[in-house]
């Protein structure tokens, strides 16, 4: 068994991370939803199970991503990270409050380090 304290950063973890990104992602199922993501998802879902696949597993994992940016943003979640450079930073104070639109903005974290796809659903405010 762990201790109480890791057993506290699972619960959050899930709860605020993981819970929160299905909640987000299942809106975007929504018949009513309008936005860019459910209208790209209703639209792929016109077509095979893989085109499908290949729309939503980006859009899900970019998801996930920002909402343990938010967790950490929201001090819900207090991280540090250690650089190659052997500094530690505390995300959650040299984050700013901004890591998850740092992430997901214009530019973002995302565009400019990511290797695989991802749709960029601001790309007409440029």
């Amino acid at each position: 068994m762990t201790n109480p304290e890791i057993e506290e950063f699972a619960k959050v973890l899930v709860q605020q991370v993981r819970d929160a990104a299905i909640r987000s992602c299942d809106s975007s199922l929504r018949p009513n939803a309008t936005h860019s993501i459910a209208k790209r998802w209703k639209e792929a879902a016109a077509g095979d199970p893989e085109s499908f696949a290949k729309v939503i597993i980006p859009d899900v994992v970019d998801d996930t991503v920002f909402q343990l940016l938010q967790a950490i943003d929201g001090e819900l979640v207090k991280l540090s990270f250690t650089a190659s450079n052997g500094k530690t930073v505390d995300l959650t104070a040299e984050g700013l409050g901004e890591l998850g639109g740092w992430y997901a903005g214009i530019p973002g974290w995302r565009s400019m380090y990511s290797q695989e796809r991802f749709i960029d659903d601001y790309s007409d405010l440029r």
